[in-house]
Protein backbone atom coordinates (compact mmCIF):
# COMPACT_ATOMS: atom_id res chain seq x y z
CA UNK A 1 0.00 0.00 0.00
CA UNK A 2 0.94 3.94 -0.24
CA UNK A 3 1.89 5.69 2.77
CA UNK A 4 2.13 9.64 2.05
CA UNK A 5 3.97 11.68 4.55
CA UNK A 6 2.38 15.25 4.56
CA UNK A 7 3.65 18.53 6.40
CA UNK A 8 1.14 19.78 8.92
CA UNK A 9 2.03 23.65 9.70
CA UNK A 10 3.86 25.84 7.27
CA UNK A 11 6.71 23.39 5.91
CA UNK A 12 10.10 23.30 7.75
CA UNK A 13 8.68 20.54 9.30
CA UNK A 14 11.57 17.61 9.34
CA UNK A 15 9.73 15.73 6.41
CA UNK A 16 12.91 15.04 5.22
CA UNK A 17 13.86 13.78 8.04
CA UNK A 18 11.14 11.34 8.69
CA UNK A 19 11.03 10.13 5.00
CA UNK A 20 14.89 9.40 5.46
CA UNK A 21 14.23 7.16 8.70
CA UNK A 22 10.54 5.20 6.94
CA UNK A 23 13.25 4.11 4.00
CA UNK A 24 15.35 2.76 6.28
CA UNK A 25 12.96 1.39 8.84
CA UNK A 26 10.45 -0.05 6.53
CA UNK A 27 12.74 -0.64 3.44
CA UNK A 28 9.72 0.71 0.77
CA UNK A 29 10.50 -0.67 -2.54
CA UNK A 30 10.03 2.85 -4.12
CA UNK A 31 9.24 6.50 -2.68
CA UNK A 32 7.88 9.03 -5.19
CA UNK A 33 8.65 13.09 -4.73
CA UNK A 34 5.72 15.44 -5.17
CA UNK A 35 6.66 18.88 -5.20
CA UNK A 36 9.39 21.15 -6.62
CA UNK A 37 12.53 22.60 -6.13
CA UNK A 38 11.54 25.55 -4.12
CA UNK A 39 10.40 23.16 -1.12
CA UNK A 40 13.98 22.13 0.43
CA UNK A 41 14.48 19.12 2.71
CA UNK A 42 17.65 18.12 4.96
CA UNK A 43 18.62 14.59 5.34
CA UNK A 44 21.17 12.92 8.12
CA UNK A 45 23.25 10.02 8.43
CA UNK A 46 26.04 8.16 9.27
CA UNK A 47 27.96 11.77 9.42
CA UNK A 48 26.88 13.01 6.75
CA UNK A 49 24.04 15.77 5.74
CA UNK A 50 22.38 16.90 2.34
CA UNK A 51 20.08 19.63 1.30
CA UNK A 52 18.12 18.55 -1.32
CA UNK A 53 15.22 19.72 -3.57
CA UNK A 54 13.99 17.39 -5.83
CA UNK A 55 15.74 13.62 -5.09
CA UNK A 56 13.53 11.76 -2.32
CA UNK A 57 14.92 11.71 1.07
CA UNK A 58 14.37 7.91 0.86
CA UNK A 59 17.66 7.43 -1.28
CA UNK A 60 19.83 6.87 2.02
CA UNK A 61 18.04 3.40 1.45
CA UNK A 62 20.27 1.61 -1.38
CA UNK A 63 17.24 -0.91 -1.97
CA UNK A 64 14.43 1.84 -2.73
CA UNK A 65 13.52 2.98 -5.99
CA UNK A 66 13.39 6.91 -6.53
CA UNK A 67 10.12 8.13 -8.52
CA UNK A 68 9.37 11.57 -9.37
CA UNK A 69 5.61 11.89 -10.07
CA UNK A 70 3.77 13.51 -13.21
CA UNK A 71 2.70 16.23 -10.93
CA UNK A 72 6.39 17.44 -10.37
CA UNK A 73 8.10 20.08 -11.30
CA UNK A 74 12.05 20.22 -11.51
CA UNK A 75 15.03 21.68 -13.64
CA UNK A 76 17.20 19.73 -15.57
CA UNK A 77 20.08 21.73 -13.52
CA UNK A 78 19.18 20.67 -10.23
CA UNK A 79 17.83 17.38 -10.86
CA UNK A 80 21.95 16.23 -12.46
CA UNK A 81 23.43 17.99 -9.67
CA UNK A 82 21.36 16.24 -6.61
CA UNK A 83 21.93 12.26 -8.68
CA UNK A 84 25.47 12.92 -8.24
CA UNK A 85 25.04 14.68 -4.99
CA UNK A 86 23.56 11.60 -3.62
CA UNK A 87 25.08 8.79 -5.78
CA UNK A 88 21.82 7.63 -7.09
CA UNK A 89 21.91 7.22 -10.46
CA UNK A 90 20.52 4.33 -12.49
CA UNK A 91 17.65 4.27 -9.63
CA UNK A 92 16.31 7.26 -10.07
CA UNK A 93 13.38 7.45 -12.71
CA UNK A 94 10.57 10.84 -13.75
CA UNK A 95 7.62 10.73 -15.25
CA UNK A 96 7.43 11.79 -18.59
CA UNK A 97 4.63 14.47 -17.45
CA UNK A 98 7.59 15.91 -15.03
CA UNK A 99 7.04 19.80 -15.33
CA UNK A 100 10.65 21.33 -16.15
CA UNK A 101 11.42 24.43 -15.15
CA UNK A 102 13.88 26.55 -17.37
CA UNK A 103 15.98 29.79 -17.09
CA UNK A 104 13.42 31.68 -18.23
CA UNK A 105 10.83 30.87 -15.44
CA UNK A 106 13.51 31.91 -13.30
CA UNK A 107 13.84 35.45 -14.89
CA UNK A 108 10.69 36.04 -14.88
CA UNK A 109 9.83 35.10 -11.15
CA UNK A 110 12.89 37.53 -9.98
CA UNK A 111 11.72 40.49 -12.01
CA UNK A 112 8.32 40.05 -10.56
CA UNK A 113 8.42 42.60 -7.94
CA UNK A 114 5.18 41.42 -6.04
CA UNK A 115 5.98 37.47 -5.89
CA UNK A 116 9.81 38.76 -4.46
CA UNK A 117 8.71 41.73 -2.40
CA UNK A 118 5.03 40.71 -1.22
CA UNK A 119 4.61 37.16 -1.24
CA UNK A 120 8.43 36.22 -0.67
CA UNK A 121 8.58 34.22 -3.29
CA UNK A 122 11.72 31.57 -3.34
CA UNK A 123 12.39 32.97 -6.78
CA UNK A 124 13.34 29.15 -8.12
CA UNK A 125 10.84 29.84 -11.57
CA UNK A 126 8.27 27.48 -9.89
CA UNK A 127 5.65 29.59 -9.94
CA UNK A 128 5.49 30.92 -13.23
CA UNK A 129 6.44 27.18 -14.62
CA UNK A 130 3.39 25.92 -12.82
CA UNK A 131 1.17 29.03 -14.53
CA UNK A 132 2.94 28.05 -17.59
CA UNK A 133 1.90 24.22 -17.27
CA UNK A 134 -2.02 25.53 -16.91
CA UNK A 135 -1.77 27.49 -19.90
CA UNK A 136 0.22 24.22 -21.73
CA UNK A 137 3.31 26.11 -22.88
CA UNK A 138 5.65 23.99 -19.97
CA UNK A 139 8.05 22.11 -21.84
CA UNK A 140 8.25 18.07 -20.13
CA UNK A 141 10.35 15.58 -19.27
CA UNK A 142 9.65 14.02 -22.21
CA UNK A 143 11.25 16.70 -24.77
CA UNK A 144 14.67 16.50 -23.31
CA UNK A 145 16.75 14.21 -24.77
CA UNK A 146 19.46 14.08 -21.87
CA UNK A 147 16.05 12.03 -19.54
CA UNK A 148 15.11 9.64 -22.19
CA UNK A 149 16.84 7.50 -19.91
CA UNK A 150 15.21 8.26 -17.21
CA UNK A 151 11.65 8.42 -18.13
CA UNK A 152 9.16 5.51 -17.03
CA UNK A 153 5.40 5.77 -16.24
CA UNK A 154 4.93 6.72 -12.70
CA UNK A 155 1.70 6.03 -11.20
CA UNK A 156 1.76 2.31 -13.64
CA UNK A 157 4.61 1.51 -11.62
CA UNK A 158 3.66 2.69 -8.39
CA UNK A 159 0.34 0.76 -8.66
CA UNK A 160 2.10 -2.28 -10.11
CA UNK A 161 4.68 -1.83 -6.53
CA UNK A 162 1.28 -2.09 -4.61
CA UNK A 163 -0.68 -4.70 -6.36
CA UNK A 164 2.24 -7.11 -5.69
CA UNK A 165 2.36 -6.00 -2.04
CA UNK A 166 5.02 -4.02 -1.32
CA UNK A 167 5.00 -1.15 0.32
CA UNK A 168 5.60 2.61 -1.32
CA UNK A 169 6.00 6.05 -0.11
CA UNK A 170 4.82 9.65 -1.26
CA UNK A 171 7.11 12.11 -0.30
CA UNK A 172 5.55 15.61 -0.38
CA UNK A 173 6.64 18.71 0.11
CA UNK A 174 5.92 22.00 2.22
CA UNK A 175 3.00 22.38 4.68
CA UNK A 176 -0.83 22.50 4.55
CA UNK A 177 -0.86 25.82 5.65
CA UNK A 178 1.16 26.76 2.53
CA UNK A 179 -1.25 25.10 0.32
CA UNK A 180 -2.63 27.14 -3.07
CA UNK A 181 -6.01 25.88 -1.77
CA UNK A 182 -5.98 25.67 1.80
CA UNK A 183 -3.31 27.69 2.71
CA UNK A 184 -3.53 31.39 3.87
CA UNK A 185 -3.91 33.03 0.18
CA UNK A 186 -2.04 35.09 -1.38
CA UNK A 187 0.63 33.71 0.66
CA UNK A 188 1.11 30.49 -0.39
CA UNK A 189 2.73 28.54 -2.65
CA UNK A 190 1.81 27.71 -6.29
CA UNK A 191 0.20 24.05 -5.78
CA UNK A 192 -1.71 22.20 -3.26
CA UNK A 193 0.79 20.31 -0.58
CA UNK A 194 -1.64 18.70 1.42
CA UNK A 195 -1.83 14.97 1.20
CA UNK A 196 -5.16 14.96 -1.83
CA UNK A 197 -2.81 17.13 -3.82
CA UNK A 198 0.26 14.77 -3.16
CA UNK A 199 -1.81 12.04 -4.33
CA UNK A 200 -2.64 14.07 -7.35
CA UNK A 201 0.83 14.38 -8.32
CA UNK A 202 2.08 11.10 -7.94
CA UNK A 203 -0.95 10.06 -9.99
CA UNK A 204 -2.89 7.19 -8.69
CA UNK A 205 -6.56 7.08 -6.56
CA UNK A 206 -7.32 7.24 -2.73
CA UNK A 207 -7.92 3.26 -2.61
CA UNK A 208 -4.33 2.81 -2.59
CA UNK A 209 -3.41 4.50 -0.15
CA UNK A 210 -3.31 3.11 3.76
CA UNK A 211 -1.45 5.91 5.77
CA UNK A 212 -1.50 9.69 5.97
CA UNK A 213 1.13 10.57 8.37
CA UNK A 214 1.37 14.08 9.51
CA UNK A 215 4.53 15.60 9.87
CA UNK A 216 4.56 18.57 12.91
CA UNK A 217 7.75 19.98 14.60
CA UNK A 218 7.61 20.62 18.30
CA UNK A 219 7.20 24.96 17.65
CA UNK A 220 6.11 26.56 14.40
CA UNK A 221 8.07 28.11 11.81
CA UNK A 222 7.45 30.10 8.63
CA UNK A 223 9.59 31.73 5.59
CA UNK A 224 8.46 34.75 4.25
CA UNK A 225 4.94 36.79 4.72
CA UNK A 226 1.94 35.83 5.57
CA UNK A 227 -0.05 35.02 9.29
CA UNK A 228 1.89 33.47 11.74
CA UNK A 229 -0.46 33.25 15.15
CA UNK A 230 1.41 33.58 18.19
CA UNK A 231 4.47 34.61 16.21
CA UNK A 232 7.63 35.31 18.68
CA UNK A 233 9.71 38.02 18.82
CA UNK A 234 13.19 37.23 17.16
CA UNK A 235 14.64 38.32 20.97
CA UNK A 236 12.24 35.97 22.45
CA UNK A 237 13.09 32.80 19.83
CA UNK A 238 16.79 33.31 20.46
CA UNK A 239 16.40 33.22 24.44
CA UNK A 240 14.57 29.76 23.72
CA UNK A 241 17.32 28.83 21.37
CA UNK A 242 14.66 28.34 18.45
CA UNK A 243 16.76 29.81 16.11
CA UNK A 244 16.62 27.86 12.28
CA UNK A 245 17.18 29.57 8.29
CA UNK A 246 15.35 27.77 5.42
CA UNK A 247 17.12 24.95 3.39
CA UNK A 248 16.71 26.65 0.36
CA UNK A 249 16.82 30.65 0.69
CA UNK A 250 18.75 30.87 3.83
CA UNK A 251 16.04 33.31 5.16
CA UNK A 252 15.67 33.26 8.98
CA UNK A 253 12.42 31.57 9.54
CA UNK A 254 10.22 33.20 12.12
CA UNK A 255 8.95 31.01 14.89
CA UNK A 256 5.49 30.72 17.31
CA UNK A 257 4.80 28.09 20.01
CA UNK A 258 3.05 24.50 18.81
CA UNK A 259 -0.65 25.49 17.74
CA UNK A 260 -2.82 22.78 18.24
CA UNK A 261 -5.90 24.71 16.57
CA UNK A 262 -3.69 24.48 13.23
CA UNK A 263 -2.81 21.14 13.95
CA UNK A 264 -6.15 19.80 14.77
CA UNK A 265 -7.49 21.43 11.31
CA UNK A 266 -4.56 19.96 9.09
CA UNK A 267 -5.18 16.66 10.58
CA UNK A 268 -8.76 16.60 9.60
CA UNK A 269 -8.36 18.14 6.06
CA UNK A 270 -5.64 15.23 5.55
CA UNK A 271 -7.31 13.15 7.04
CA UNK A 272 -4.29 12.30 8.76
CA UNK A 273 -4.11 8.42 10.39
CA UNK A 274 -0.75 8.96 12.45
CA UNK A 275 1.71 11.92 14.11
CA UNK A 276 4.87 12.50 13.95
CA UNK A 277 6.89 15.38 16.24
CA UNK A 278 10.23 16.20 15.17
CA UNK A 279 12.89 18.04 17.28
CA UNK A 280 11.72 17.68 20.47
CA UNK A 281 15.12 17.89 21.43
CA UNK A 282 14.72 21.69 20.73
CA UNK A 283 11.97 21.66 23.54
CA UNK A 284 14.05 19.33 25.71
CA UNK A 285 17.02 19.21 25.80
CA UNK A 286 17.57 15.83 27.20
CA UNK A 287 15.84 14.17 25.15
CA UNK A 288 18.33 14.15 22.10
CA UNK A 289 19.65 11.36 20.36
CA UNK A 290 17.03 9.14 22.53
CA UNK A 291 16.05 6.27 20.75
CA UNK A 292 13.50 4.60 22.93
CA UNK A 293 10.29 6.54 24.47
CA UNK A 294 11.00 4.93 28.02
CA UNK A 295 14.23 7.02 28.14
CA UNK A 296 12.80 10.24 27.55
CA UNK A 297 12.39 12.90 30.29
CA UNK A 298 9.05 12.77 31.91
CA UNK A 299 8.32 16.50 31.26
CA UNK A 300 9.06 15.55 27.21
CA UNK A 301 6.80 12.51 27.85
CA UNK A 302 3.97 14.54 29.86
CA UNK A 303 3.68 17.10 27.04
CA UNK A 304 3.54 14.29 24.17
CA UNK A 305 0.77 12.61 25.78
CA UNK A 306 -1.48 16.08 26.25
CA UNK A 307 -0.50 17.10 22.76
CA UNK A 308 -1.73 13.41 21.72
CA UNK A 309 -5.12 13.69 23.92
CA UNK A 310 -6.10 17.20 22.28
CA UNK A 311 -5.05 15.69 18.46
CA UNK A 312 -6.42 12.64 19.09
CA UNK A 313 -4.57 10.89 16.28
CA UNK A 314 -1.43 8.65 17.96
CA UNK A 315 2.06 9.78 18.34
CA UNK A 316 3.83 6.95 16.52
CA UNK A 317 7.20 8.99 15.25
CA UNK A 318 9.07 11.21 17.43
CA UNK A 319 12.54 12.79 16.29
CA UNK A 320 14.59 13.56 18.81
CA UNK A 321 17.82 15.12 16.77
CA UNK A 322 18.84 15.81 13.18
CA UNK A 323 20.38 12.14 12.55
CA UNK A 324 17.52 10.02 10.62
CA UNK A 325 17.78 6.99 13.20
CA UNK A 326 17.55 9.02 16.00
CA UNK A 327 13.62 8.79 16.09
CA UNK A 328 11.29 6.51 18.46
CA UNK A 329 9.23 4.49 16.44
CA UNK A 330 6.15 3.80 18.43
CA UNK A 331 3.80 2.33 15.52
CA UNK A 332 3.79 -1.41 16.95
CA UNK A 333 3.02 0.20 20.47
CA UNK A 334 0.27 1.85 18.77
CA UNK A 335 -1.20 -1.13 17.19
CA UNK A 336 -0.02 0.39 13.60
CA UNK A 337 1.00 -2.50 11.41
CA UNK A 338 4.39 -1.58 9.98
Amino acid sequence: MLDIVVGGFFGDEGKGKICSFLSLRDSPVAAVRTGSINAGHTVTHEGRSWKIRIVPSAFTNSKTELLIGPGALTSVEVLSNEIEGTGVAGRIFLDPHVGIITKEEVEQERADDYLINKIGSTAQGVGYAEAKRVLRKLRLAEDYNELKGMLVDVPSRVISHIEKGSKVMAEGTQGHYLSLYHGSYPFVTSRNVTASGILSEVGVGPKYVKEVIIVFKSFVTRVGQGELPGELEEEKADQLGLIERGTVTGRRRRVSPFNLDLARKAIQLNGATQVSITKLDWLFKEAYNVKEYSKLPQEAKRWLDEIESQLKVPITLIGTGEESMSTIDLRREKGIEV
